[in-house]
C-alpha cells in the first residue's frame, strides 16, 4: 500500500515508551516524511517533534495521521475512535497497525466516507496465503530472534540492511510486523496472519534471490513469551534463516505484559531458536547478538556488551549507539558477502 505523506504521528496520551514504539519507529527511519507528534496531554511521552493539533498539521501540509501507539490485543478504544473521527474531518488520511481494523469501526468508517479520507489497515494480511513447503530456496537470509517482545529486532534488522547496503551487498528489509510495514512500505503483518499459514506468508516475502544478496528478515516476539511464541516459531520456520542475531534488552526485569515472568538466559535462547530453525535449515548459525542498552550509560553499555560477547562467542553491539559492524564482519567471516559484481548465488 502506498500511505500519503508527510505524516503525523499520534501519541495519544501514552505514558510507557513501548507503546508508542510505532511513533517512534517511523520518526527514527522516517524522519523525511515525519512532520510532527499529536498528543492528547502534555504529560504523555514525546518524541521531540513539533506539537500539532489535527486541523494545524493539515495545514501545515501533513497528509496522514499515523496511529502509531500499541496495546495488549491491539485494540481501538474510545478516545483513539474520538480522534480519529476528528482527523478526518480535518482533512487527513488515517493509517493504523492495531488488531481492532479502523475499516471495521462504524463511526470511523463513517466518517471517512463523509469526508472522503481514505483509511489504512496495515494489519491486514492478503487473501492469497498458502502454507509453509519448507523447500530449500536460493538466496541468504538473516532472522532477528530476541528473548522477549520490543527489545530491538526491527531496529537491528534496519540496521543490519542499511550496513549491508553500505558495503555494496544487495540487501533487503523484510518487515513482518506494524511499524515495519509503516517504515518500508510492505511487508506481511504475520501476527494477524492464521497460524497455519505463518510459515508460508514468510516464505512469500522472502522468495528465492538469484543476485548474491541478503533478505535481512524482522522478528517478531519470543520463543519464550507464552503470548506470542507461536509467531516467533512461524517466523523461524519460513524464514529458513542461515544466521540470526539474538537480540535483548539487559535489565529487563520481566517479560512484556508479564509481570513476575522473567527473561530466558541468553544462551538458552539461542539454543532455543537454532534448534527450531534447523528444521527448515539445518545448517543455520548465530553470528551475533544486539542489545538494546538505551537505559545504561555509555561506560556500562560497553561493558554489557563486552561481557554478552565474551560469554557467547559472538560479536555484540547495540545498533543504534555502536552501529552493526561487528556483526557485519563476522556475517562476512562466515558466509562471504557477495557484491553484484561477484554474484553467486546459491
Amino acid at each position: 500500500m502506498t500511505i500519503p505523506g508527510p505524516y503525523l504521528l499520534y501519541l495519544g496520551d501514552a505514558r510507557d515508551e513501548i507503546s508508542v514504539k510505532t511513533s517512534r519507529g517511523v520518526a527514527v527511519f522516517r524522519p523525511d516524511l515525519s512532520l510532527g507528534e499529536y498528543r492528547r496531554t502534555s504529560d504523555a511521552v514525546t518524541l521531540g517533534l513539533p506539537q500539532m493539533s489535527f486541523a494545524a498539521a493539515a495545514s501545515a501540509g501533513a497528509k496522514t495521521l499515523i496511529l502509531g501507539v500499541a496495546n495488549a490485543g491491539g485494540v481501538l478504544g474510545d478516545e483513539a475512535v474520538e480522534d480519529v473521527v476528528e482527523a478526518l474531518e480535518a482533512g487527513l488520511n488515517v493509517a493504523a497497525g492495531l488488531h481492532d481494523r479502523l475499516q471495521a469501526n462504524p463511526k470511523i468508517r463513517a466518517a471517512a466516507d463523509r469526508t472522503g479520507r481514505q483509511l489504512f489497515d496495515v494489519r491486514e494480511p492478503p487473501a492469497s496465503l498458502r502454507v509453509g513447503a519448507g523447500v530449500p530456496r536460493a538466496g541468504r537470509r538473516l532472522l532477528t530472534v530476541g528473548t522477549d517482545c520490543s527489545v530491538g529486532k526491527m531496529y537491528t534488522t534496519l540496521a543490519l540492511a542499511r550496513a549491508l547496503a553500505e558495503r555494496g551487498v544487495p540487501a533487503d528489509f523484510r518487515a513482518t510486523g506494524q511499524t515495519g510495514i509503516l517504515v518500508a512500505g510492505a511487508g506481511m503483518p504475520v501476527d494477524a496472519v492464521v497460524a497455519d499459514f505463518i510459515s508460508g506468508s514468510v516464505e512469500m516475502i522472502s522468495p528465492a534471490r538469484h543476485d548474491g544478496g541478503w533478505d535481512l528478515i524482522e522478528g517478531q516476539g519470543s520463543l519464550f513469551h507464552p503470548s506470542y511464541a507461536g509467531v516467533s516459531l512461524g517466523l523461524l520456520h519460513g524464514a529458513q534463516p542461515d544466521a540470526i542475531v539474538l537480540c535483548h534488552e539487559p535489565g529487563r526485569a520481566s517479560m512484556r505484559g508479564l509481570p513476575g515472568r522473567g527473561l530466558p538466559e541468553l544462551q538458552a535462547c539461542l539454543d532455543a531458536n537454532l534448534a527450531a530453525a534447523r528444521l527448515t535449515n539445518p545448517d543455520v548459525i548465530a553470528v551475533g547478538v544486539a542489545l538494546n542498552t538505551s537505559k545504561l550509560d555509555a561506560a556500562a553499555a560497553r561493558d554489557v556488551c563486552a561481557a554478552t560477547s565474551e560469554a557467547l562467542g559472538l560479536p555484540c553491539q547495540d545498533p543504534f549507539s555502536m552501529g552493526v559492524d561487528l556483526i557485519i564482519d563476522r556475517l562476512n567471516e562466515c558466509f562471504g558477502l557477495s557484491t553484484p559484481q561477484a554474484n553467486t548465488g546459491r
